[in-house]
């Protein structure tokens, strides 16, 4: 069986737009990128390995392999209990514009997460929310306007 890259680089690439639309620029797929890239990474490092394989199961393999980047499964994890945690950690891996406000990035997050929400199975989604603390759930719930 042969593997099909350009479908894989195909699917990868429409995923980006979605997240750019999402973000308000279809064509800003950069900043897609680089949002999407730190807010999986934030989510892995959050979530346990096997949470983790479950999670990502559904999604594009051009997704998948940024999910996987870099990851050591092994090492330890940063359980973050507040928003402004998660977002901090989010800007650190490089996914915010400069000078964006708290419900600006926030809103961000729950951008890439919608697009996620295309893919995963809502089951699927609910287990992963159930593993996340309470007040970072509002990260995987609809997006607020």
């Amino acid at each position: 069986m042969t593997i099909d890259f350009e479908k894989y680089a195909r699917t990868g690439k429409e995923f980006l737009k979605k997240v750019a639309a999402e973000l308000g620029d279809e064509d800003d797929t950069s900043r897609a990128s680089r949002l999407l890239r730190a807010t999986l990474h934030v989510l892995r490092d959050q979530s346990s390995m096997f949470e983790s394989m479950q999670f990502i199961s559904q999604l594009p393999m051009f997704i998948k392999a940024i999910y996987v980047d870099g990851w050591n499964p092994g090492s330890s994890k940063n359980h973050f209990r507040h928003l402004d945690e998660f977002t901090d950690a989010v800007e650190e891996y490089g996914g915010f514009e400069p000078f964006e406000t708290r419900l600006e990035k926030i809103h961000d997050i729950q951008s890439v997460m919608h697009v996620i929400a295309e893919y995963v199975s809502e089951g699927e989604l609910e287990d992963f929310r159930k593993t996340m603390p309470k007040e970072l759930r509002v990260l995987l719930e609809a997006r607020s306007a």
